[in-house]
């Protein structure tokens, strides 16, 4: 049987956990994910899992956040004056803002504090500094490199 490779376009279905147990995601009741192994389309410790997988294969993987979202960086939380933001937009904790960055690329924010003053926004990627679970099945080699 084929195993998955390095440049190969596959397709798998996956669940993701935090390590207590909370789904994060999944793509069951949707197509499969389809990406090109070894692209950095995915994370890091998921890409390695699918590569030498054959079609069929399913595993659970625990994959450290070294190699998933990375480490929380303190630094990527800031504190902005509340009347540098519209008053039309959503300042609940857990709102999710776009922003530009000094480099003019779009960057995603969390609100994760709020007060009359100011409004603490957190650049880092929800998932960052967690370790994560997925299950996961190869269900198909769309393209071998």
């Amino acid at each position: 049987m084929t195993q998955a490779k390095h440049g190969d376009t596959v397709r798998i279905h996956y669940t993701g956990r935090l390590t207590d147990g909370t789904q994060f995601d999944s793509s069951q009741g949707r197509e499969p994910l389809e990406f090109q192994l070894g692209s950095g389309q995915i994370i890091k410790g998921l890409d390695a899992q699918v590569q030498g997988m054959a079609v069929g294969d399913s595993a659970t993987v625990s994959i450290p956040a070294d190699d998933a979202y990375g480490p929380h960086r303190p630094e990527a939380v800031q504190t902005v004056p509340r009347d540098r933001i519209p008053p039309s937009i959503d300042l609940s904790i857990g709102a999710r803002l776009q922003a530009t960055g000094g480099d003019g690329q779009p960057m995603q924010l969390t609100v994760v504090g709020v007060d009359d003053a100011e409004v603490t926004v957190d650049a880092n990627h929800p998932l960052a500094g967690k370790d994560l679970v997925f299950d996961v099945e190869l269900v198909e080699v769309v393209a071998a490199a």
